[in-house]
């Protein structure tokens, strides 16, 4: 597990998006002053009939040139995209980040299907003989739920509170986090070292607010829920009375954790979830579960001390091992397995797992071909091993030093911007620098690759070779407990079309799966480049310091390096950006929460921000770049930007991001930063009082 990563985008609510700290900064700063920009076309659009698309630009076709770009920028840049590119069936969103992925994933199952003759226990046989019995249907449906026999024998001979215990424990050593999650984290306050971390759970649907919000929807849902629990409890062969009652004795008891959880904006704050206690300790605030025997049944010998990020969680916990009688912990225990492990098993498993999960929950209306889902799969179990291959085949280096290049760039323009900030004094600025000074910078892929050796795969059962890489990953994890930090570890696999801050790290780090187009375009000119991975970049950057980021220091460590004034103008500023997004309205009546997606929205302003100002520095000693396609540089520049975003999405999933995701949709991502700029403005020629144009004394600006 790792807690402290804010990555660029999250597809859906899981437990990594609950725990990753979403950091953000902004690196507004004054305008440039550099060579004068060709005169900007009109703000209707660049040029009246589109004209043939030059290899250097983007495709005049996503532009939907019956909107005023300085009344929805959004519309306007990717308009023509989002017509020409409805959802398929089997998405509930798609975006140039799935059309990426998509591309990536089929590059990994080009290696899979070409990957067979492996030497017995090298990663070449692992992966794929885990692909090859993912893909082999029939073995899977022929053997139903019977991989789960065993572990379901264990959970209903559970005849006391101490083996309730065990289980616990050994349902979390492969996978199944119930009623909490136990792993390892850096230290929030030693960044050198790493910690155990025990973290709320335990839940079937994506938020704790699922379960207490009152609202026709929400109660709607939870109904959903239980007639997709009681289908699911009927499979495993229980009558439809009892699997009803089985249904709501679950509902009860993840409705009780549910209450006890914190909000996803209560744990933005990283001292709110810092909470180092000795085992001893930790036994005070729960006495009811004996954690020596605990640690001791998941090989946790490297446990002293843990951090319990939400305390008040784990005394409910606590409550219920001790009030719940064992027949209620068998029922949720049960569910909580095959919930887990249903997309796995046989098609009738897979199929309602899909129509609540995918369906119901987030619009989708076919299940993904299995091909794609083995691939994923394979990715997830071996990542590194899959993507050293992947890199190997696919990953050009001229694409990592490009992205060097714009990294420095950034970093250089950064440097630029902290000494113009008329709002920092001289003792935060050089706070600031020396934070700067310290990025760790993570390109393509690891200098050295993950040992599998240990991890045992065959082509007996799937499902065992799912259990079995879930367990390899947990006690890989708690092996690191108590050892120094390993600065060469990364928190993606290389095909991943994502990018991350981790805030104990202080780095930046971005896979080989997204410098490829839309985000890095050999064939497209610097401006939209800079515009695209440039602003990447900046965001992953501006994330060390906005408003979770900026609190750890150049070491990685939770602490304050904020003079007190300076600290209060941050504050204030980072409030206007929450202020902004509080405002934007998904659907009638559906409101973002700022608080929310204030890091995320941070770092977008940021970024761009950091980007515009490289890019500007990139020209110095060039030829002006002219235009291209009807447009001149700084357009182009953002029109990068929006169609990194460019996105159809369905509502559910849409009214799922709200409530759970800390980023934003992306018509905000693109319109909400822009709509700050100046740079922007002056670009599409936007005059004061358009939608595009925010008033002086409400544009938001912090970096």
């Amino acid at each position: 597990m790792n807690f402290c990563i804010t990555k660029l985008w999250l597809p859906t609510a899981t437990l990594a998006a609950i725990l990753s700290f979403t950091a953000c900064a902004t690196t507004p700063a004054p305008p440039m002053q550099s060579a004068p920009a060709p005169e900007p076309t009109p703000m209707m659009a660049p040029t009246p009939t589109p004209a043939p698309m030059d290899s250097r630009g983007f495709d005049p076709a996503n532009l939907d040139r019956s909107t005023n770009a300085c009344d929805d920028f959004y519309q306007f840049a990717v308009g023509g995209w989002m017509k020409n590119n409805p959802i398929p069936a089997a998405y509930s969103r798609w975006g140039n980040f799935s059309v990426l992925s998509e591309k990536n994933r089929t590059a990994l199952n080009d290696i899979l299907k070409d990957t067979r003759n492996g030497k017995a226990g090298s990663n070449e046989q692992k992966i794929a003989d885990f692909y090859t019995t993912c893909m082999d249907e029939s073995a899977v449906n022929a053997l139903g739920m019977k991989p789960l026999e065993p572990e379901l024998q264990r959970i209903q001979s559970i005849s006391n509170r101490a083996d309730l215990v065990d289980e616990l424990a050994r349902l979390e050593s492969f996978g199944v986090a119930v009623p909490f999650a136990i792993g390892s984290a850096q230290d929030f306050k030693d960044s050198t070292q790493v910690a155990g971390i025990l973290y709320q759970a335990g839940l079937g649907l994506p938020d704790r607010d699922y379960y207490t919000k009152d609202d026709a929807k929400s109660v709607e849902l939870r109904d959903k829920y239980l007639q997709h629990m009681t289908r699911m409890f009927q499979l495993m062969g229980d009558d439809a009375g009892q699997a009803a009652m089985a249904a709501k004795t679950v509902m009860s008891m993840e409705t009780d954790l549910a209450k006890a959880s914190m909000t996803r904006v209560e744990q933005r704050d990283p001292n709110a979830i810092y909470h180092k206690m000795s085992v001893a300790e930790l036994s005070k605030v729960t006495p009811q579960i004996n954690w020596q025997r605990y640690l001791k049944e998941i090989n946790a010998t490297g446990f002293t001390s843990v951090n319990v990020a939400q305390p008040e969680f784990m005394k409910q916990v606590g409550r219920m091992v001790a009030g719940q009688s064992l027949a209620n912990w068998k029922t949720y225990l049960r569910w909580q397995l095959i919930n887990n492990e249903a997309p796995y098993l046989s098609e009738p498993f897979v199929n309602e797992n899909f129509d609540f999960n995918g369906k119901v929950l987030t619009g989708s209306t076919e299940l993904l071909p299995r091909w794609r889902r083995c691939v994923a799969q394979t990715d997830g179990a071996m990542g590194e091993a899959l993507g050293q291959a992947y890199v190997d085949k696919n990953f050009k280096g001229e694409a990592k030093a490009r992205a060097k290049e714009m990294v420095q760039n950034l970093i250089d323009a950064l440097h630029q911007d902290l000494t113009t900030l008329d709002w920092m004094t001289p003792a935060t600025r050089q706070q600031a620098e020396a934070k700067l000074n310290a990025f760790a910078r993570k390109i393509g892929y690891p200098d050295t690759w993950r040992d599998y050796s240990s991890l045992n795969i065959d082509r007996n059962s799937y499902v065992q070779n799912v259990l079995n890489a879930n367990r390899f990953e947990f006690q890989r994890d708690l092996n690191k407990i108590g050892k120094p930090v390993d600065r060469n570890e990364w928190g993606m696999s290389p095909p991943t079309v994502n990018a991350y801050y981790n805030p104990s790290m202080n780095e930046i780090v971005f896979p080989a799966g997204i410098l490829q187009p839309p985000f890095y375009d050999p064939n497209a000119d610097d401006a939209y480049n800079y515009g695209g991975m440039g602003a990447v970049i900046g965001h992953e950057m501006s994330h060390g310091f906005d408003d979770q980021g900026s609190q750890f220091d150049a070491k990685g460590n939770l602490a304050n390096w904020w003079t007190p004034e300076d600290k209060k103008r941050f504050d204030e500023k980072s409030t206007c950006v929450e202020k902004q997004f509080d405002s934007f309205e998904a659907e009638k009546g559906l409101h973002l929460t700022g608080k929310l997606v204030t890091g995320e929205s941070i770092a977008d302003l940021g970024g761009l921000k950091l980007a515009y100002l490289a890019y500007k520095k990139s020209l110095e000693g060039k030829a002006d770049p002219g235009i291209i396609n009807g447009f001149t540089p700084d357009q182009r520049f953002f029109l990068g930007w929006a169609q990194v975003w460019a996105t159809n999405q369905r509502p559910e999933a849409m009214r799922m991001q709200v409530a759970t995701d800390p980023h934003p949709l992306a018509r905000f991502r693109v319109n909400g930063p822009l709509s700050n700029l100046p740079e922007f403005a002056r670009a599409y020629s936007c005059k004061d009082g358009q939608a595009m144009v925010r008033p002086a004394n409400e544009r938001c600006e912090i970096w």
